[in-house]
């Protein structure tokens, strides 16, 4: 009778500490900032690429944080920031509402700041430059790709999100900005006063280079996969072929991606009936965009890389080398292989998650390694006045392979 009565509390007492481990209210009772959050969370554990979450219990984190006070949306905001950070994914981030639409514009209108595509390190942990926006305050001012910036107007930036550093470098047109930034390859520490102003996203430049060679080369400079890239560069493909272009050279330098559609979408302007990217989601489920017949050119391409070429422009340059279209001019690039995705929540705010990786059609998996370039042509950074000059070896090097 005693064993019995023994065996009977176990169950019980077992089943008392997991209802007290996995309480939470219930649905009926949560708070504004309780269903914030949880929505947060579910984002998160429905769509982030680690299934493991970093080798954590999402779920048991899940309650630690519902048991909290979550009394307003500052504490809330606070939650959210705190739960991604244990992803230790600097790709994936909470969003504040005027982040999250200054996010939405970067990549399809225009924006007013300094112009600097940013990142974090994910070895080092700092706030490093990708690449300066063609003709921006930042790249008239010199500020070049890899420069760690280590303040904004005196806040130390290792206390900063990719977004607050962001936020801190936007401002109106006429207002300055202090940035102090280290230069990596030499270590000197460089302090730049910027004026603010209005960043033209137009994607594409364009001209028929007839001195150079005695082919007519059509240039296209691609600085940006925003919203609008595919027709433009379409576009510009198309004036250049009626002006008598016989062979292109494709400008991929400085460009930090942007847009993964833009980037499938280009790379649908030069090839036909070709693999472009496979994506790998966190079941390990293999899938592609490919080409169809839609090339615009046959012509002879070469496309020039370094190490601000990143994200959709990794993605564009593997397709084009992996299939054999074009030749990579330049230096190894950025190696950004991961892709997130832009969730909205309730109160206008939003998520970037990362959801997936992806490999070039040869199943290469660039991340942290970057792309390694036909034809290696090292150069100090040029301004964008000495683009295709003299100055330009790595343009001078695509002229030669297509003469």
């Amino acid at each position: 009778m005693g064993q019995r009565a023994f065996r009977t509390v176990i169950p019980i007492f077992i089943s008392a500490i997991l209802a007290w481990l996995c309480w939470v209210p219930s649905a009926t009772a949560f708070t504004e900032e309780q269903k914030l959050f949880l929505q947060s969370w579910r984002i998160v554990n429905q769509a982030y690429i680690d299934d493991t979450f970093n080798h954590q219990n999402w779920w048991l984190l899940r309650q630690k944080f519902m048991q909290r006070s979550l009394d307003d949306r500052t504490q809330t905001y606070a939650a959210i920031r705190e739960m991604l950070a244990t992803l230790d994914d600097p790709f994936t981030r909470f969003l504040e509402p005027q982040q999250y639409r200054s996010l939405k514009v970067n990549t399809s209108g225009e924006l007013s700041g300094v112009g600097l595509q940013i990142d974090i390190d994910p070895d080092s942990g700092q706030l490093e430059v990708v690449s300066p926006i063609a003709g921006s305050p930042a790249e008239q001012a010199g500020v070049e790709p890899r420069d760690r910036i280590l303040e904004i107007d005196g806040r130390d930036t290792s206390q900063l999100t990719l977004d607050e550093a962001a936020n801190r470098m936007r401002g109106k047109p006429g207002t300055s900005v202090a940035l102090t930034i280290e230069r990596p390859r030499n270590g000197a520490v460089k302090r730049f006063e910027i004026v603010r102003d209005r960043i033209s996203l137009s994607p594409v430049a364009a001209n028929l280079d007839t001195q150079t060679s005695t082919t007519p080369i059509g240039y296209l400079r691609l600085s940006q996969f925003s919203a609008n890239a595919t027709q433009e560069l379409a576009s510009a493909i198309g004036d250049l072929e009626k002006r008598g272009a016989k062979a292109y050279i494709l400008d991929l330098r400085n460009n930090p991606g942007g847009l993964l559609q833009a980037g499938v979408e280009v790379a649908r302007l030069w090839l036909n009936n070709k693999t472009i990217v496979y994506t790998v989601n966190r079941q390990g489920v293999l899938d592609s965009f490919d080409a169809a017949q839609s090339a615009l050119t046959k012509a002879p391409l070469v496309v020039l890389v370094n190490q601000g070429t990143a994200s959709a422009s990794e993605i564009l340059a593997g397709a084009l080398q992996d299939n054999e279209r074009a030749q990579l001019v330049g230096e190894r690039t950025f190696g950004k292989g991961l892709i997130q995705s832009l969730f909205e929540l309730p109160d206008d705010s939003g998520l970037a998650v990362t959801v997936a990786k992806y490999e070039t059609p040869n199943h290469k998996d660039i991340h942290k390694l970057g792309i390694a370039p036909d034809r290696v042509v090292p150069q100090d950074p040029i301004s964008l006045s000495q683009v295709g000059t003299e100055a330009d070896k790595q343009y001078q090097a695509a002229v030669q392979l297509l003469s």
